[in-house]
């Protein structure tokens, strides 16, 4: 069966990076666009940049463009996603989902995406 695993979460200090890793399995990874969400308490979970499965197109929600880097690595069946500059605001689950899609991105919303991981905390001190 299909699995994403996340890992990379932990704490780091205001200012600090951190470099999550989504590493897939039961699928042709190639074939999928990747997408990292976050979810704050209380809040709904958001897009914040994709990659398609060609690695040629990648969005950024634009509040994370610069600080934050989509990437993958279709060798290793593995998706990251780098962050820099890190806030206190940028607490939240951190989630990986993959949608079928080999070229192009899907929309924004999480239903586009059919896999997901089980998430993993990042928390940012102040």
């Amino acid at each position: 069966q299909v699995q994403l695993v996340e890992s990379g979460g932990g704490l780091v200090p205001a200012g600090g990076s951190l470099r999550l890793a989504c590493a897939a399995s039961g699928l042709t990874f190639s074939n999928f666009a990747m997408g990292w969400f976050r979810q704050g308490p209380g809040e709904e979970r958001e897009l914040l940049a994709a990659i398609s499965g060609d690695g040629v197109y990648v969005y950024y929600k634009d509040f994370v463009k610069g600080p934050f880097t989509i990437s993958r690595d279709n060798s290793k069946n593995t998706a990251y996603l780098q962050m820099n500059t890190l806030k206190p605001e940028d607490t939240a689950a951190y989630y990986c989902a993959a949608a079928p899609r080999r070229m192009g991105l899907p929309g924004p919303r999480a239903y586009e995406y059919e896999y997901w991981g089980q998430g993993t905390q990042v928390t940012v001190s102040s």
